[in-house]
């Protein structure tokens, strides 16, 4: 004998559907600000560690440097700043060391992580630099390169989440 019964369908109604789509919709649209804001956070996080990093690495030239027939060379009329950033990976000879060894600053020189493009500036040497560089003669107020590299700065455009922008931090 075979019984005869109703089928059920289980599954979800259409307006069950739309409803759900419409939450996950609403909650998509609250949170992507604030993914976007934690990502700059990140961001400018790693751009103040950077500019520390080197300008750490600028001043401890700079001590290296004055110190009196010391390790480094300086030359009288310099300021015993870096020629250039890349001389802080280089390392410069160590005048002192009967082996000549170099002294080094810098193990690599850390990237802009505000340049949204990596269409840095490429130096002589080949290697890249993304960052705004200050000599001693220019003012703070409009940083120029020169002869030596007294400061670093972003090159980027934005401004930062404090309303300053990155290329014065």
């Amino acid at each position: 004998m075979i019984k005869s019964s109703i089928y059920k369908f289980n599954g979800f109604t259409l307006i069950e559907l739309v409803v759900t789509v419409a939450i996950v919709a609403i909650l998509a649209t609250v949170a992507m600000p604030m993914l976007q804001l934690s990502v700059q956070r990140v961001k400018e996080n790693e751009l103040r560690a950077n500019l520390r990093e080197i300008r750490e690495a600028i001043d401890a030239y700079k001590k290296v440097a004055d110190i009196e027939n010391g390790p480094i060379k300086k030359v009288v009329g310099q300021t015993g700043y870096p020629p250039n950033l890349e001389v802080l990976v280089e390392g410069v000879v160590d005048e002192k060391d009967p082996n000549k060894h170099k002294i080094r600053f810098l193990r690599k020189i850390p990237l802009d992580p505000m340049q949204t493009t990596q269409s840095s500036n490429r130096s002589e040497n080949g290697s890249i630099n993304n960052w705004g560089l200050r000599s001693y003669a220019s003012e703070a107020s409009d940083p120029a390169e020169g002869d030596d590299v007294y400061d670093v700065y972003s090159l980027s455009k934005q401004v930062g989440i404090n309303g300053i922008p990155y290329s014065q931090w």
